[in-house]
Formats: structure tokens, C-alpha cells, sequence
């Protein structure tokens, strides 16, 4: 392998150790003396609305979901069991690693009998086996967090009603359970059992709100925990909540119409590539056939796929928006 097939490659080793580093780069130092400063103006200020934001922070940094932490750094294992819990469909680890490697196998198979090369069927397969379940979790994550978000105000209101009509805590949530559908409902009914098993509120709350990672869960269980340390009317704050919330909503909404045609050329000008390549190999397999024994175009088609996995990269965070 003479210097000009090693040029691509070592090109694209580079871009690749570069983006990782700066991936898995730590705090900046800047940041952490600022976060620093922060904390000191918070302990020694005597005014009533920097003592309000201390408390909400610290009430933040207290209540993080913590299982979902260990499982994300100690087990890769609980973590997958976490998300798929998340999905609301019952799937196990076991059924999950079993659609995995028959993907795998089956992908793997097709692909060897299609083009007789061995390494690239089992690489094709690996990919497609880990990243199709992978994106079908995400997506079910996605599509019940969404389905929570958009009845979790409607059950806030219900919860304001139930105060204001002088019910408990307890007993708002057990009538958010009964007539709730969906998601919301689901979740509630878990806590209202959990409650009735003799785990406090708080505790039956946030073990929801580990296993959910839903932002604006989490917002309504900071905001039952800062109640009760400051006390106050409770429907008010509950009602202001699920108003913010109503905002929220609506303002992703509106990112998601402004940012749908950048979105969609991202998706258009990142696959292409990809179909084109397919659909060339697929009409004229003679033509494209020497892609796979010529050393010289596999090192330059490794690099094109290191270029095309960073500018996707890179168009992916143009395109993500978070609120």
C-alpha cells in the first residue's frame, strides 16, 4: 500500500480521533471557576430572589435521577433494560438481543449470498443488527414521551381542580390515574400503588420520574418538593406549571415548523450517498463489483464514510434544538 492510498486513511483517522476527543472532552475550566462563583453569590447573598434560585437549584442537584446515572456509567445492561422499560411495550433484554442477532444473521446472510464477501457481510450485518433495534427503542421512547407530554397538562389542570375542591395530594393523583388515559394514567397508577404500599409521595414521584427522563415530569416533582419545603398555595403553583408547560409545548412546535425544511435536506443530502451506492450496486453489480477487492478504492471509501459520518454529524447538531 503505497503514500497515496494511506493519505485518505490517515486523513480520516485524524478527523475521527479529532471529533472524539472533542466529544468526550471534560468541563472547561473557565465554566467550572464560573459555576464556582455561582454557588458562592447563591450562599452569601441576603436577596429573597437569588435565595429563591438556590433553593430551586439545589432541590435540582438533589432530586437527579440517580438509577439512571449508575446504570448509564457501572451497567450497560440496566441502562437497556431502563430505555426499553421506557418504551411502554413490555420488551425484555431477552427478546431484544434475540431480534438483534437475527438481524444481524439474516442481513449477513443476504449480503454474503449476494456479493460472496465475507467481512463485509458480517459488517453490514453488526450495523444493521445494533442500530435498527436501536432506532425502533428510540423511536418508541419518543413517541410515548410525546404522548405523556401532550396529556400531562390536562392532568396538572385535573389536579388543580381537585385541590381547589379541597381533595388531598393523594387522592388528586388517584383521580388523575382513573381518568387519564394513555401514558399519563399508566404512570400515575404506579404511583398511586406505590403510595398505597406505604412509600411517601416523594419517593413514589421521583422513582416515576427515573424511570421516565421526561424534562417536564421532573419539573412537576421539583415543584411538589419546593412546595413543601416553602409552602404556598399548591393548585396556584400547579396551575402556573401547567401553563409553562402549554408554552413549552408550543414553542418546540414552533421550532419543529421553522427547522422541518433544513431537517429534511439534512436527511436528503445525508442518504443520498448511500442510495445512489446501493441502487448502482444493486442494477450493476460489475460495474461497482471492484469497490470491494481494489485496495485502493476500499481505503478511499473508508475515508468518504469517516467525511460523511462527521458532515451528518455536524448536520445533525445545526438541526437539534432544545428547549
Amino acid at each position: 500500500m503505497d503514500m497515496m492510498q494511506l493519505v485518505p486513511l490517515f486523513v480520516g483517522a485524524l478527523a475521527a480521533v479529532g471529533v472524539a476527543a472533542y466529544a468526550l472532552a471534560g468541563p472547561s475550566p473557565s465554566k467550572a471557576s464560573q459555576r464556582r462563583l455561582e454557588q458562592l453569590r447563591f450562599r452569601h447573598s441576603e436577596n429573597t430572589n437569588t435565595k429563591v434560585e438556590s433553593q430551586l437549584k439545589k432541590a435540582i442537584a438533589s432530586r437527579r435521577p440517580t438509577l439512571n446515572r449508575v446504570a448509564g456509567s457501572t451497567s450497560r445492561v440496566d441502562a437497556l433494560a431502563i430505555r426499553l422499560d421506557r418504551t411502554g411495550k413490555g420488551w425484555t433484554l431477552r427478546q431484544y438481543t434475540y431480534a438483534s442477532i437475527g438481524l444481524t444473521l439474516v442481513v449477513a446472510l443476504v449480503l454474503f449470498l449476494r456479493t460472496g464477501a465475507l467481512p463485509l457481510a458480517l459488517g453490514v450485518g453488526l450495523l444493521f443488527g445494533a442500530g435498527i433495534p436501536h432506532f425502533i427503542v428510540n423511536r418508541a421512547i419518543k413517541q410515548r414521551t410525546m404522548a405523556f407530554n401532550a396529556k400531562f397538562a390536562d392532568a396538572i389542570d385535573l389536579l388543580v381542580r381537585g385541590l381547589r375542591s379541597g381533595l388531598p395530594v393523594t387522592e388528586t393523583l388517584s383521580v388523575v390515574a382513573q381518568e387519564v388515559p394513555g401514558p399519563v394514567g399508566q404512570e400515575f397508577r404506579g404511583v398511586v400503588e406505590r403510595i398505597k404500599i406505604g412509600r411517601t409521595m416523594e419517593d413514589a414521584l421521583q422513582q416515576t420520574a427515573d424511570r421516565l427522563g421526561i424534562p417536564e415530569f421532573n419539573f412537576f416533582c421539583i415543584t411538589l418538593a419546593i412546595q413543601r419545603e416553602t409552602g404556598g398555595n399548591l393548585a396556584e403553583t400547579l396551575a402556573n406549571l401547567a401553563e409553562v408547560l402549554r408554552k413549552r409545548a408550543q414553542m418546540k412546535l414552533k421550532i419543529r415548523a421553522m427547522s422541518s425544511e433544513s431537517k429534511a435536506s439534512a436527511y436528503i443530502v445525508g442518504s443520498l450517498p448511500f442510495i445512489v451506492f446501493v441502487l448502482i450496486w444493486w442494477i450493476n453489480p460489475e460495474y461497482i463489483g471492484t469497490f470491494f477487492v481494489n485496495e485502493t478504492l476500499i481505503v478511499i471509501g473508508m475515508g468518504g464514510l469517516v467525511w460523511m459520518a462527521i458532515g451528518v454529524f455536524i448536520m445533525a447538531k445545526m438541526v437539534s434544538f432544545e428547549i
